[in-house]
């Protein structure tokens, strides 16, 4: 059950980005065109960083997480990251504007120097430290990416039985759409309701000449066609590869809010709609809620706060979504009532995440991109060099040296693909070995996996 009688500790936040300007997405693959956010966009996330912090860095609310500062951004407590694949900046610069909002400018931001000079952060005082996901170099939010197996799904749900019945029943109210979307093409496969939206935010003309019932009926279309794409009927399937990809970085973040010797206590990642899908599908929200099946909205969040009890116990979950205008509402999720212990969380979904490089490959069935060119090749030189006839007298010269190289070769190659982490880095170290998941996140508060 949902109780008032325990205490948060910490919260993990999935935003997605605001207001932008229109693009395109490959209807198989979902390779897209760039695009770029508008001031409308960043002042949403602005605004819903103001909220995040009334909630969260405000001493005075109901859920302020004990210890955050309410001052200054303190880099220790929070931890910050935002795709940038896809829809190019548009990401990365709305999470620059929750963060202002969360953390807004301040002269309190300032440094004296040695001649007693007193320089102030530029902006006004500005806050906060945003990572940059490059997802060429970490799947993580964007899973679905270049991943041959979920192409493939995709193609087999466009050639269903369900599909083409769908694309009876919508026939008609496609045949009298091409008036309104300026000669592109329009089909159930290629839908267009992202290009209506756009315009039915920033162009009058469009606005006034859109029947009022039509953005309405293509969201409906659309929001079936994605949430068919980014779920699948089995947690463990490929529909679900965009949400199996994030689930990792959350486990870690959990395992960082309830180990006390560890003062990350807010971590924030910033993506597009895609994670969001598979996550309600994933976490059961959208079975219990069919209306949030499908595409959320500009500036939506989910904020899985990690809650204790005043009388000890293990720590729950709770599932707060505020779908883009509107307000935060707390779900039930996972076929429970109420928050969730976080050992069924983990028992839920961990079985299911693809957490590393190398598993994301064989998932995906990708040899070649996104790294999984490089761990080849690296797993290839090893073997090759496992297996190279040396005869006695060389083998003993060169036998440590080699090996030597060969481990720095690997060493290097899996550090860069994000599969090791150098120096101490415990918060940002998101890409658990499989072996790791139940150990890393169920330790100090259960008996194992």
């Amino acid at each position: 059950m949902t109780s008032n009688d325990n205490q948060i500790l910490g919260v993990v936040l999935i935003a997605r980005h605001g207001d932008r300007q229109g693009f395109y997405q490959n209807p198989t693959t979902y390779t897209a065109t760039a695009t770029q956010i508008t001031p409308l966009g960043n002042q949403q996330e602005y605004q819903l960083g103001e909220l995040l912090r009334s909630i969260y860095v405000n001493a005075s609310s109901p859920s302020y997480i004990p210890g955050m500062s309410t001052g200054l951004f303190n880099q220790s407590q929070v931890y910050i990251r935002a795709d940038l694949g896809g829809e190019s900046g548009v990401v990365y610069d709305s999470c620059v504007s929750l963060t202002q909002g969360m953390w807004p400018v301040t002269i309190d931001n300032n440094i004296t120097l040695a001649n007693g000079s007193t320089i102030v952060a530029p902006l006004g005082g500005y806050q906060s430290q945003v990572d940059a996901v490059d997802p060429n170099l970490d799947v993580s939010l964007e899973g679905f990416l270049d991943c041959n197996t979920f192409d493939t799904h995709t193609t087999d749900f466009y050639n269903s039985q369900l599909f083409q019945q769908m694309t009876k029943q919508s026939a008609a109210f496609l045949k009298l759409l091409p008036p309104y979307v300026d000669g592109r093409t329009v089909s159930l496969q290629n839908m267009i309701y992202d290009y209506m939206n756009v315009n039915s935010i920033h162009n009058a003309t469009f606005s006034t000449a859109l029947p009022s019932t039509f953005l309405e009926q293509a969201r409906a279309l659309a929001n079936w066609h994605e949430y068919n794409v980014f779920t699948d009927a089995s947690v463990s399937g490929i529909g679900n590869i965009a949400g199996q990809a994030i689930v990792p970085s959350i486990l870690d973040a959990f395992d960082n809010i309830v180990n006390t010797t560890n003062p990350v206590k807010i971590m924030i990642s910033a993506i597009a709609y895609k994670p969001f899908i598979s996550l309600f599908n994933m976490t059961g929200v959208a079975a219990a809620n069919p209306q949030l099946a499908g595409i959320v909205d500009y500036a939506s969040v989910v904020a899985f706060e990690v809650r204790q009890s005043s009388s000890g116990g293990e720590p729950v979950i709770r599932f707060n979504f505020k779908n883009g205008t509107q307000d935060f509402a707390t779900y039930d999720f996972l076929n429970q009532t109420g928050d969730v212990p976080l050992s069924v969380f983990i028992d839920a979904v961990a079985p299911y995440a693809v957490n590393t490089t190398a598993t994301w490959c064989n998932v995906c069935q990708n040899s070649q991109l996104r790294g999984c060119g490089a761990l080849a090749l690296a797993a290839q030189q090893a073997r090759s060099a496992a297996l190279s006839p040396i005869d006695p007298v060389g083998a003993g010269f060169l036998g440590a040296g080699l090996t030597l190289a060969v481990v720095i070769l690997s060493f290097a190659t899996l550090a860069f693909l994000g599969l090791l982490s150098f120096g101490k880095k415990p918060k940002r170290r998101y890409m658990l070995r499989d072996d790791e998941v139940c150990s890393r996140s169920r330790k100090n508060y259960l008996v194992g996996c």
